[in-house]
Formats: C-alpha cells, sequence, structure tokens
C-alpha cells in the first residue's frame, strides 16, 4: 500500500463525478477516493452485486451517498441516460474512463467478434462517453475528463494484442479531445497504470514469481496498488492540475523491464 494518507482537495467537495468500471479493482479505488473527498459519486459496471455493495457502504462526511448503476460500457445509449443521471446530480464535473477488460487472448483466436468487442471495451466508450459528457460540460466551461490507457502496449505484454491496441489509441484520442475541449475549459489527460496488483491479476496471471520479477524491473522495488492509481486521478480532477492537459501521467513505479 502507499505509505501517505491520501491528500485532501477541498475544491472536490461537492462535485459530481462518473466513474465507470467502479465496481472492482482500480476503479472501486478510484469511487472510494472521490467520495472521501466529500463527492457526490456516479459509477457504473456489469458486475451488479459488487457495484450495489459498495455504493451502500459509501456515505461521505456531508451524508452523500454513491450511486451506482448497472451498465454495459458498450450499450451507448445506457451509457448516455446514466451519464445524464449524473448531470443531474449537481451537474457533471468529472469523467474518470476506467472500464477495460484485460482477459489474455492469443493472436491466433481472435476473430472479428472478439476483436469488436474488446475494441468497444477498452476505446470506444471512452469517446462516446467523452463525447457526452463534454455536452453537459461545456455549458459551464469547465470540467476534467480522465482516459485510461496502459503500460502493456509499451512493454509488450504477451496476449494482448488487441487490448494493447486498443490502449495505444487512448494516447492520441486524449490528445485530440484535448485539443478540441480546451476552448470550452475542460481538460483531458489520461492515467497509464503500471503492474497494479489488484486482485484479479494475482489471482489470475501474476505468480509470486512473476510478482518478484515486476518488483525488479521497477524503480520502486514495491508493490503498486489501487490506490496508488486513485491519488493520480484525484490529482487530475482537482484545479491543482488546472495547467495540465493533453498529457499523460504513468503510474509504473519507474517500470523499466
Amino acid at each position: 500500500m502507499a505509505d501517505s494518507a491520501p491528500a485532501i482537495y477541498r475544491d472536490l467537495a461537492d462535485r459530481t463525478v462518473f466513474v465507470s468500471g467502479g465496481a472492482s479493482g482500480i476503479g472501486a479505488a478510484i469511487v472510494t477516493a472521490f467520495a472521501g473527498q466529500g463527492c457526490r459519486v456516479h459509477f457504473i459496471d456489469v458486475q451488479k452485486q459488487a457495484g450495489q455493495d459498495l455504493a451502500d457502504g459509501l456515505v461521505t462526511a456531508n451524508g452523500t451517498k454513491s450511486v451506482f448503476t448497472l451498465c454495459d460500457v458498450t450499450d451507448d445509449a445506457a451509457l448516455h441516460a446514466a451519464l445524464d443521471v449524473a448531470e443531474a446530480d449537481g451537474g457533471l464535473d468529472i469523467l474518470v474512463n476506467n472500464a477495460a477488460n484485460d482477459t489474455r487472448h492469443l493472436v491466433e483466436a481472435v476473430d472479428a467478434a472478439f476483436w469488436d468487442t474488446c475494441i468497444k471495451v477498452n476505446l470506444r466508450h471512452q469517446f462516446v462517453a467523452a463525447q457526452h459528457a463534454y455536452t453537459h460540460m461545456q455549458k459551464r466551461r469547465r470540467g476534467s475528463i480522465v482516459n485510461f490507457g496502459s503500460v502493456a502496449p509499451t512493454v509488450g505484454i504477451k496476449d494482448l494484442s488487441v487490448y494493447s491496441t486498443a490502449k495505444s489509441a487512448v494516447k492520441g484520442l486524449t490528445r485530440s479531445l484535448a485539443r478540441e475541449y480546451g476552448e470550452a475549459g475542460i481538460r483531458v489527460n489520461s492515467v497509464v497504470p503500471g503492474a497494479i496488483l489488484t486482485q484479479r491479476q494475482l489471482d489470475l496471471w501474476i505468480s509470486p514469481e512473476d510478482e518478484a520479477r515486476i518488483l525488479q524491473e521497477q524503480c520502486l522495488h514495491r508493490r503498486l496498488v489501487e490506490t496508488d492509481v486513485a491519488a493520480m486521478v484525484l490529482f487530475l480532477a482537482s484545479d491543482v492540475s488546472s495547467a495540465c492537459t493533453s498529457q499523460e501521467f504513468v503510474v509504473d513505479g519507474g517500470l523499466i523491464g
């Protein structure tokens, strides 16, 4: 775990944030972190029970409860509707496009259906959500959009060819949207997590031997966890980062592998 207590960004209190893929892993850490700042948190996921349990357990100091909506990010109409609910709750201030699926896949096993689904889950929804969020944010001439990339394309992680393709495109998407939306005072950045050892990663893919290798490849020889990423997202959501847009913020412990 990160050693320091989470920073408090006073400007985030009472702001409305929308997080996709917020029921578990990095997403749940982000949702929890925003709730801790006193935000009105709306989040979506396809994991119904995990999402509801998380929402039920989060109440901010001012009594605000988080709102969970069961939603598949590949369903444009449902995604738009969920964003509209957040907008109605005080005005959408922050969008975090966290949802993703990094299921491993062999190149030879990829067919058209898998390709399309993987691109939709890992890339397309980020565009669709940002596009719709802009219609709300531009009315107030401010907002922060945080997209999610990955170190996978840079490191060349095995069995993630389509996922890596999608995540590579996030850089171009972020820079393009930042240019388009900057005139309305809306910032767009991306967070690029490294080897964040969530329970899913440990259960499915990362063995103790893998972890030992990863720690040696990082400049910082400690386990990276979900709260490390959530801390970066809070910074980008806050006015503290008001001069930051069109950038990638890498959270990988200095991965050199």
